[in-house]
């Protein structure tokens, strides 16, 4: 599987999986841990969440599917920005380790921009990093003017990114493969249906006898330092995610998608959800 390379030489698949939405309902948790395990057993080995997902929920989730497959998974989590405060990044580090049964996250990442400056949770970040606790640290729904307070040191920046919600093309992902951070995207088969009925995702599907999701995978995944970290729980879904990094996009795709969602020509607000 095509893979992303760290700052400091660790390489991950560039398809991971999601799990924002995971841990809501007690019905579906065997079912979401079934779904982490496939995802797993496909190649699938880095799992992000979050501690605001379900308030915990889907960390537990993650926990559970990850027992004693530690050694197999990429981990990644987020700390809530009103947490990120030099002793609350700490303790929100500890609620989410014991959630997630593990003692140490392979990535860990403020969740967004808050009223805590960034030098003190990456001065917290720092300490929980030497204590063996992370063993990097990152950002998410961060834009190019937010890096120049931000202080050396960043692994990587988790932003919105699939055809519909591309202007990050036109500034921060430039910037960031010149650094060599790599980019997660999260979102990359849109934040609903909308994007997967799109007509030129589909011909483009069609011509290549894939899914739609696949597309929008590939697409995203044409990019030099860039990872996809799908949420899926059917199992026919996962195994389309698993083999998405399959399929190459020829020129006339591109241009197709580019007609239906066109590039940017000028910097745009970064897009969240």
């Amino acid at each position: 599987m095509q893979s992303i390379t760290f700052p400091d030489g660790t390489r991950v698949p560039a398809i991971g999986q999601g799990t924002w939405h995971m841990g809501e309902s007690r019905s579906e948790r065997k079912r979401e841990v079934a779904a982490l395990r496939q995802g797993l057993e496909l190649g699938l080995k880095l799992i992000d969440t979050a501690e605001m997902y379900a308030e915990g929920g889907a960390e537990e989730v993650v926990g559970e599917a990850i027992a004693g497959l530690r050694g197999q998974v990429f981990l990644v989590s987020k700390v809530y920005p009103w947490n990120a405060s030099r002793t609350g990044t700490a303790l929100a580090c500890e609620r989410s380790l014991k959630r997630l049964g593990t003692d140490h996250l392979d990535l860990y990442l403020l969740h967004w921009r808050g009223e805590h400056p960034l030098e003190e949770t990456v001065e917290a970040f720092e300490r929980l990093r030497e204590q063996g606790k992370i063993a990097r640290w990152g950002v998410s729904n961060l834009d190019l003017d937010d890096f120049v307070e931000l202080p050396a040191g960043c692994a990587a920046n988790q932003v919105l990114y699939n055809p519909e919600a591309r202007g990050i093309e036109f500034d921060l992902l430039p910037w960031q493969r010149q650094q060599g951070m790599p980019l997660m995207a999260y979102c990359p088969v849109g934040r609903g249906a909308q994007l997967l009925r799109n007509a030129a995702l589909n011909e483009v599907a069609h011509r290549h006898g894939a899914s739609p999701a696949q597309v929008a995978l590939a697409w995203a995944l044409r990019q030099e330092g860039v990872m996809v970290i799908p949420k899926a729980v059917d199992p026919l879904h996962i195994k389309q995610n698993a083999e998405a990094h399959r399929l190459s996009l020829s020129a006339d795709d591109l241009a197709l998608i580019d007609h239906s969602f066109p590039p940017p020509r000028r910097r745009r607000p970064l897009e969240m959800v």
